[in-house]
């Protein structure tokens, strides 16, 4: 997987507000269960510090793509971390918000379509899939050390010793309602006990695979979203993000 040029990561983006003092080489984990608006928390944590987005869930939701496109085994770990290789899988950060092309275009909403969620969990699962994306994902870090990067083991196993690490939390119930909601912007009809069923397996499934299972890294911020909007979350975590250096 490579990634395209991010000319916004440039020191001469910050200003001397709090929110713009990121300009040390700077990793903000944000980690947690499907539903918990890991994806709009990162956007705008990122946006307020002058820091990149790594989605890093759209890389497995690719990989489970991939899977269908090729009619792969999703539990074939060899033959996926292949297919992630001989395929172009790349993060353009100079996109707004960065977005990940696979084979030289936008998946979009295919990366959440009903097929890959039924299998992106079994796909995630396999350690060779896991050890070859969190492989690319500190590469990605290495070329652009101020980034906001979320997923389900980004501050447990592939960035522990970031700077910043935080585990958002929210009830099965309210995730299932705000998934609800968004497919109702989008004009579609969702079942909500289908939904809530689903995102509950999928925690299940992610916290009982053996490799890199979900669970809040130690020592991380943890955040109850049931109750809060999303500026209050955004403003928690800020006030916790170091700007000159160090541990928070």
């Amino acid at each position: 997987m490579r990634t395209m040029p991010a000319p916004s990561d440039d020191p001469a983006r910050t200003t001397s507000s709090r929110d713009q003092e990121a300009i040390f080489p700077l990793i903000v984990t944000i980690d947690g269960p499907a539903g918990t608006g890991k994806s709009t928390v990162a956007q705008r944590v990122a946006e307020r510090l002058g820091l990149m987005v790594l989605d890093t869930g759209a890389m497995y939701r690719a990989a489970a793509l991939l899977v269908i496109r090729l009619g792969t085994d999703p539990s074939d770990g060899v033959a996926i971390a292949a297919a992630i290789e001989t395929h172009s899988m790349e993060v353009d950060f100079t996109a707004d918000p960065p977005t990940l092309q696979l084979d030289g275009h936008d998946p979009g909403e295919e990366l959440r379509s009903r097929e890959v969620e039924a299998i992106v969990s079994i796909v995630a699962a396999q350690p060779e899939v896991r050890q070859r994306l969190v492989a690319v994902q500190r590469a990605i870090a290495a070329s652009h050390p101020h980034l906001v990067t979320e997923g389900r083991d980004q501050g447990s196993v592939v960035f522990p010793d970031a700077q910043a690490r935080f585990y958002l939390t929210a009830s099965s119930e309210i995730r299932a309602k705000r998934r609800v909601d968004q497919l109702r912007r989008k004009g579609q009809s969702p079942d909500p006990v289908e939904i809530r069923n689903g995102i509950e397996a999928r925690d299940r499934l992610d916290a009982g695979r053996s490799d890199a299972p979900l669970t809040r890294p130690i020592g991380a911020i943890e955040i109850d979203t049931d109750e809060l909007s999303l500026d209050e979350v955004v403003d928690r975590m800020i006030q916790s993000i170091p700007t000159r250096g160090g541990r928070s």
